[in-house]
């Protein structure tokens, strides 16, 4: 229908359609189809879960998802990840738990969550709750008190239901031992590689057989589709000047966001760092133990930091003395973290131990936490609200230009009525657009679902809207061999030495199989391996989890390990379990992940057996 509107737009049925379509709207409304249940999305065993629950945690995740993207989501994300779908579906295992706690007999008491609440930071001022601080951030993150403490219930009441159903949870020591076991194990082994780059030469290149596999993969070397446009741009640069703003909106806006300009404590820290890493043995990293506890001695001695980290320190900071500068607490990994806020200024910590390896640290001063005064913020807020203030003046412009295009029946006619300049594009393809605005994700996106002849609606970009009409299109055309010949010759050349190299590394696997060794080139033997290891030198993490996932019987693979276009073989020379791997502390850490993996385990299939057992009914016209 918005096709036939858009292809349409100059004729004068069509103008009054929209008319009418719109006092329709505004009397009307939208959603009176739902019948029965219109203000529920879902119902769990005849407990309802509202659209207004819905749409507030549906915000939630939007807003989640927007601050890992960095305010601009991809076009297209939210619906190709269903993100609505997953919305109503956390609701809905969130009332299986509470009515699977109920029928436990567990619930959470007011003056629980209220203790809570009390000891949270965010809310607290001078060490002490503080009221009116708390109604300040609900209201900036647009909560009000019911819903946020029915939050925190709900995930103290999840925290109770995992503790009292995980209490269930048992760990034999015989599946310790054989994870201890497992983890522990390592293996040495002889890796050869057969690159297919090596065989590209010995490619003949036939006519006869070019043209052929051209024919197959012709449509690979398809052109891609052009379009020609014209459009109108609305920016907010154009209306800063129509948007000023005055001191009592800032103060206002200042207070409301006072959160915002909130400083935390930061510290200023000089280390020095002797590299150690996770698969280095015992007798490495007691010698860098030994390396770093030297230079702690002349720390203590009174030698000049900077100058000993300038000579020791194995990390970057090493030139500029092991300067890390000011950092808030949770900037650096845990261990580092709580040594440095343990630390007064001019303390030097003991070794501490990462895994990056060992630190020697050195605080040198501390920057106590601080809010920024409304004189420090006044220019850049005063700058953010413009823009949003001339955004908005952008989009009512853009809108009202819509609605007189609408009514002039063309762009092109509602430039000359309003003596505005229609900007218009040469053919362009989508991974070759002009530079500048056109080139916006949200622009080509817009642009490229359009026919001949459509116009768009209004079309949110980075920065401003616009509106745009395709004027013209050239279809995608296959290009004969004639004029992509080169490029084809690269690419057969390319594919068939991968056909040479797997097959020259499956006779090589047989020859080993009966040799019992490897020949030629591009030959290399590690040291024992751990479990886990990601990458030694040039041999990649899959050929380590191909060899760790053989019988310990067997000493070759059944068929070379494919990593793009280079063929692995390999052989194990030799296993043996890790001494280190059986120690107390690594024996209690498999202990808390084996038994958190088990908790998991038994609520993840208690709620599975509640939902099997549930009446739900989810409201799909909302939804799609």
């Amino acid at each position: 229908m918005l096709n036939i509107l858009r292809k349409r737009a100059q004729s004068t049925l069509i103008q009054g359609m929209v008319l009418l379509i719109a006092v329709v709207f505004i009397f009307w409304g939208v959603g009176t189809n739902l019948d029965n249940n219109r203000n529920s999305i879902a119902q769990v065993n005849g407990r309802e879960i509202s659209i207004q629950d819905y749409q507030r945690a549906y915000d939630q995740a939007v807003e989640r998802y927007r601050r890992q993207f960095g305010g601009q989501v991809p076009p297209g994300f939210f619906e190709g990840i269903n993100l609505k779908g997953q919305v109503v579906g956390q609701l809905v295992q969130e009332e299986l738990l509470r009515q699977g706690a109920a029928a436990m007999g567990l619930k959470i008491s007011k003056e629980a969550c209220r203790r809570k609440i009390e000891k949270m930071q965010a809310f607290n001022e001078n060490g002490h709750f503080d009221l009116d601080r708390y109604k300040k951030v609900l209201s900036r993150n647009r909560l009000t008190p019911t819903s946020f403490e029915g939050g925190i219930r709900n995930e103290m009441l999840t925290s109770l239901v995992v503790d009292s159903i995980g209490s269930f949870a048992v760990q034999p020591e015989t599946e310790i031992r054989r994870w201890l076991d497992f983890s522990g194990e390592e293996i040495k082994l002889v890796v050869k590689s057969v690159k297919s780059s090596d065989f590209e030469d010995n490619v003949k290149i036939k006519d006869a057989e070019l043209s052929a596999w051209f024919e197959q993969h012709k449509k690979e070397y398809a052109t891609e589709p052009k379009i020609r446009l014209k459009y109108l741009l609305f920016t907010p640069d154009k209306a800063m000047d129509q948007a000023p703003v005055t001191d009592d909106a800032l103060k206002v806006r200042y207070e409301n966001e006072l959160e915002r300009y909130r400083i935390p404590e930061q510290r200023h820290v000089r280390h020095i760092l002797f590299k150690v890493s996770e698969q280095d043995d015992k007798q490495t990293v007691a010698k860098k133990k030994k390396e770093a506890e030297k230079v702690l001695a002349l720390v203590n001695k009174g030698e000049d930091f900077a100058k000993l980290a300038q000579e020791y320190s194995e990390g970057p900071t090493k030139k500029n003395g092991g300067d890390l500068g000011f950092f808030p607490r949770g900037r650096m990994v845990k261990a580092f973290d709580d040594a440095v806020f343990s630390m007064q200024p001019g303390e030097v910590s003991s070794l501490v131990r990462t895994s990056f390896g060992f630190h020697i640290i050195k605080l040198e001063k501390i920057r106590p936490a601080k809010v920024r005064s409304f004189d420090e913020v006044k220019d850049e807020l005063a700058e953010t609200m413009r823009k949003e203030e001339a955004k908005g003046l952008a989009f009512k412009k853009s809108s009202a230009a819509y609605e007189e295009i609408m009514r002039a029946g063309s762009i092109d006619k509602y430039g000359k009525q309003k003596n505005v300049s229609v900007l218009q594009t040469g053919y362009f393809s989508r991974s070759r657009p002009p530079a500048g605005i056109v080139a916006d994700p949200a622009f080509l996106n817009a642009a490229f679902k359009l026919g001949k002849g459509e116009l768009s609606s209004l079309v949110e970009l980075t920065n401003g809207y616009a509106i745009l009409f395709i004027d013209d299109i050239q279809s995608s055309a296959v290009p004969s061999l004639v004029d992509v010949r080169d490029r084809v010759v690269k690419d057969y050349r390319r594919k068939k030495a991968v056909d040479l190299a797997r097959e020259a590394a499956d006779k090589e696997l047989v020859k080993a199989k009966e040799q019992g060794k490897f020949s030629g080139k591009n030959i290399q033997e590690t040291d024992y391996v751990k479990r886990g290891t990601q990458r030694i030198g040039s041999i990649p993490g899959e050929v380590i989890v191909d060899a760790f996932s053989l019988a310990p019987a067997m000493q070759l693979p059944e068929h070379p390990v494919v990593v793009g276009n280079v063929f692995y073989l390999y052989q194990v020379r030799d296993r043996r379990r890790n001494a280190d791997a059986i120690d107390a502390k690594k024996k209690e850490q498999l202990k808390q992940q084996l038994a958190a993996a088990e908790r998991n385990r038994l609520v993840t299939d208690w709620l599975a057996d509640l939902q099997e057992k549930a009446e739900i009914w989810t409201n799909d016209s909302i939804l799609q």
